[in-house]
């Protein structure tokens, strides 16, 4: 009796080792056994991670552009308005648009040039008293809030795929485990080989949902804080506006 049951024990191991070696346990060798529900969810991620290295390279390079476009205002701004030459000041931050500096300072120098004209006026399009300087903050508060969130652009949806990547990769690692339990059940064994494809399946999906969101996650505050450094700059800059047209007032 002992002797059948050594037999039996090894004729299993020799078996799972045979199934075992037929395995392909490389990266490749469980992508090719994604199948069924696991391939539609390999291209949600799939779909996930090109657009959000698309939106990453996209918000680089337009941060990259708006910096040296503000660079260039705020280097020539200084002259421009120590001469009094709000026209050519204005004419800058249109030639500079793509920078968040000219953006706001151009409508707040258009705003104070426009005011003063306003204010000289006499006769029928008299406009009465105004606080010029409170006109140029509010021009300051509108421009801002469009640039601001002009620059924030995309970023929620970086910040969307961080956090639902790893569910999605883990709605395919529950399907391949269940997937992994049916064959158990109607092939009646728990062999290697049985439910090989299906853990193969369940751990490919959740590797690439952590692939998709870290990048994700990763950028999003990177990005996040290159927006907080030029809302700073915007925020010093105008100040600095603001206080040269009460000290030209004058």
């Amino acid at each position: 009796m002992s002797h059948q049951v050594l037999d039996v024990l090894s004729n299993l191991v020799l078996t799972q080792a045979g199934e075992a070696a037929k395995l392909d346990f490389s990266l490749k060798g469980m992508v090719t056994s994604i199948e069924g529900f696991g391939i539609v969810v390999a291209g949600i991620l799939a779909v996930m991670s090109i657009f959000s290295l698309g939106v990453v390279a996209e918000r680089i390079f337009m941060y990259a552009r708006a910096a040296g476009a503000s660079r260039r205002f705020a280097e020539a701004l200084p002259e421009l308005l120590k001469a009094g030459q709000f026209d050519a000041a204005i004419e800058l931050a249109k030639t500079e648009k793509a920078g968040h500096l000219p953006r706001v300072l151009g409508l707040a120098i258009s705003e104070y040039k426009h005011g003063t004209e306003a204010l000289a006026t006499r006769g029928p399009k008299d406009v009465g008293h105004f606080d010029i300087i409170e006109a140029c903050n509010r021009a300051i508060d509108r421009s801002s809030l469009r640039t601001v969130n002009e620059l924030r652009r995309g970023l929620g949806s970086l910040a969307t795929i961080g956090s639902t990547a790893p569910f999605v990769g883990l709605l395919g690692t529950v399907w391949g485990i269940i997937k992994a339990f049916q064959k158990m059940a109607l092939e009646g064994g728990g062999g290697l080989g049985t439910v090989s494809g299906a853990i193969a399946e369940a751990l490919i999906n959740t590797a690439f949902g952590l692939l998709v969101a870290i990048p994700a996650v990763m950028f999003f505050n990177y990005l996040t804080n290159k927006v907080e450094d030029m809302q700073v700059d915007i925020t010093d800059a105008s100040t600095e506006l603001v206080d040269f047209f009460l000290k030209e007032g004058r």
